[in-house]
């Protein structure tokens, strides 16, 4: 009961922070037209991807506890893999378009309403912190990411505030373009960062915290274990990470012996590095398996 009272929770409070985020960014793009602001634009843009990210960390928290099926025999769990890829796409175009309309402001300047835009940063300052504080000690690794990305969006617009305030007593409409720029560049800079670790997922490759030779350091500490080979470790979405081994052991072992040992190994799997599916296939010393490519 109390793990389906965290799991309800979790999905409220991210549906609460989705809603709040895409009220917020139609206000933005109204704003940056009004106010002819390029930073609040850039920065309607960048929360457009926020309500796209929130919104499939929505869906998936609740889609996440699914059983697996003769189709997604691992569950559906690299389905999140998806969002992150569409919310990618949208940032870059978004962040491409901002530039390419920053750059001639910063050579032709253009007068912005810094009274207005001071108003949509306090506004904006306001509800996203109220999402950093629905979201602040989320049980859920889907609450905390959320959390840390609304923070991010309530510093940018602490930046707008800044500017927007400096702009009422000197006159550099210039400031406008080039924090536009300077958003649009930060974004780019998380999108090509979550891009690289999206494909590393896709491709299979090795969570970049966990070493396969640690994995089997740790793992040869049992001296009833000979030797590890055909290890292959990979993530399926970033979170839940699958390992599999082959354990060489010797032929006195007992059946009794061979389910402890499994037991032992998994327990170190899962509690010094994380790992969620562990599938061990012991073999013994004089066993060949060369029908496979085991290395």
């Amino acid at each position: 009961m109390g793990h389906n009272h965290h799991h309800d929770s979790s999905s409220k409070n991210i549906g609460t922070a989705f809603f709040l985020n895409l009220f917020f960014t139609i206000i933005e793009f109204i704003g940056g037209f009004y106010t002819n602001s390029l930073a609040i634009t850039s920065d309607a843009i960048h929360d457009l991807g926020d309500s796209i990210s929130l919104g499939m960390a929505w869906y998936f928290q609740k889609i996440s506890k699914k059983k697996p099926t003769q189709t997604y025999s691992y569950g559906f769990k690299r389905f999140s893999l998806l969002g992150a890829i569409i919310n990618s796409v949208i940032l870059l175009i978004g962040s491409v378009f901002i530039i390419s309309e920053a750059i001639p402001r910063i050579i032709k300047p253009e007068a912005s309403d810094a009274k207005g835009m001071m108003w949509f940063a306090i506004l904006g300052i306001i509800v996203n912190g109220v999402a950093v504080l629905k979201l602040k000690g989320g049980t859920s690794i889907n609450e905390r990411v959320v959390s840390l990305h609304m923070l991010e969006d309530v510093l940018g617009w602490v930046a707008v505030l800044i500017a927007s305030i400096v702009m009422q007593f000197w006159n550099v409409p210039i400031l406008d373009p080039i924090l536009s720029i300077l958003i649009a560049l930060f974004i780019l800079y998380n999108v090509f960062k979550n891009g690289k670790e999206s494909i590393r997922i896709i491709l299979q490759g090795a969570p970049m915290e966990i070493s396969v030779d640690d994995i089997k350091s740790k793992i040869l500490q049992n001296n009833v274990i000979k030797s590890i080979h055909d290890c292959h470790l990979w993530s399926m979405d970033g979170e839940y990470n699958v390992f599999t081994a082959h354990l060489i052991i010797e032929e006195s072992l007992k059946n009794e012996e061979k389910i402890r040992l499994k037991r032992e190994v998994r327990k170190i799997l899962h509690d010094d590095f994380h790992l969620e599916h562990i599938t061990l296939e012991l073999e013994l010393l004089n066993e060949d398996c060369s029908y496979i490519d085991c290395v």
